[in-house]
């Protein structure tokens, strides 16, 4: 990480070095990136207006502090309001979220790359995880944090810290028994399953469909409450399909599929030719697969806020 010291650096200067790093942070920690960008900037509102004391030090450590406390609270009131439901991350394109805060002595334990740890289904396993447990590990094991580093960010002492790391260890067990590694192999697994899918939906083939879902397959969307969608997870793998369909058969007609790739694995950006007030055009559709290559689960996200970095066809 550049650090800027030896006098008080410009607000400006400051942001251009540190924001991507810090976006990182604050997306691993809210999983949207929109929340995200609004940490960043409440973060350089706050250097403006409340700067740290010893303005000549490296500022790294004071700006990952307050974004990460801001962070907290995004997720804490998200979760006052009752979302979670059917929430989903917002996806991200490219490397949106390959840069992260480094510590002065990166530990050698760091449990998930870079990229893993920006996967839907590392992001979704976080969700079971309390706001500051979720900091804990994500600064632990993503960044690299040591206890004290850690301790120092959320305010809080070493032994505090190492009991959020060791219970959010236990409760993602689920997660690192089966990781997602967003490796060349698992990509083509998932466009695989994905050309299938939607050969699927085109041609309305009930059961070429219900043979490539699992049969305990989920299926959520996430429209942020603008617009028509399911409401929680539906379940069972004919309830999944004919939900699908019946969704292709209403609304297929002249929609755009726009193949992309979204938080490392690859995704469908669909327009729909039509939508009422009430319907989302841009629908990004992703997947999960088990390890047999069928799908277990089926994302659609909706909500406008969330695919602002999600480029549709036209």
């Amino acid at each position: 990480m550049t650090e800027l010291s030896g006098r008080a650096p410009s607000t400006e200067a400051l942001y251009r070095t540190h924001a991507r790093e810090l976006f990182g942070l604050a997306y691993r920690l809210t999983g949207c990136a929109a929340d995200a960008d609004e940490v960043v900037q409440e973060t350089f509102v706050r250097a403006l207006a409340k700067p740290p004391a010893r303005t000549e030090e490296p500022w790294a450590p004071w700006l990952v502090r307050v974004a990460t406390n801001l962070a907290i609270d995004v997720v804490r009131k998200r979760r006052r309001r009752g979302e979670d439901a059917s929430w989903l991350p917002s996806p991200l394109a490219r490397d949106d979220a390959c840069e992260l805060p480094a510590p002065r002595e990166r530990a050698p334990d760091v449990r998930y790359a870079t990229l893993e740890s920006a996967t839907f289904a590392f992001l979704l396993a976080l969700e079971a995880l309390t706001p500051r447990q979720r900091a804990a590990l994500v600064l632990r094991d993503v960044c690299g944090f040591s206890a004290s580093e850690a301790a120092a960010v959320l305010d809080a002492s070493e032994q505090s810290v190492r009991v959020l790391h060791h219970r959010a260890r236990k409760v993602l067990g689920g997660y690192d028994a089966a990781p997602c590694r967003p490796d060349a192999e698992l990509v083509a697994r998932h466009r695989k399953a994905l050309e299938a899918l939607v050969k699927c939906l085109v041609t309305r083939d009930l059961a070429g469909l219900t043979a490539l879902l699992r049969d305990d397959v989920s299926t959520t969307t996430d429209a942020g409450g603008e617009f028509n969608a399911l409401r929680g997870v539906r379940r069972g793998r004919i309830g999944v399909a004919r939900f699908h369909l019946r969704i292709a058969t209403s609304r297929g007609v002249g929609a755009r599929i726009l193949p992309c790739t979204a938080n490392g694995l690859p995704a469908l950006a669909i327009t729909f030719a039509r939508a009422s007030a009430r319907q989302a055009r841009h629908v990004l559709m992703r997947c999960e697969l088990d390890a047999g290559g069928r799908i277990a689960a089926i994302h659609s996200v909706l909500g406008t806020r969330k695919l602002a970095r999600i480029s549709f066809a036209p």
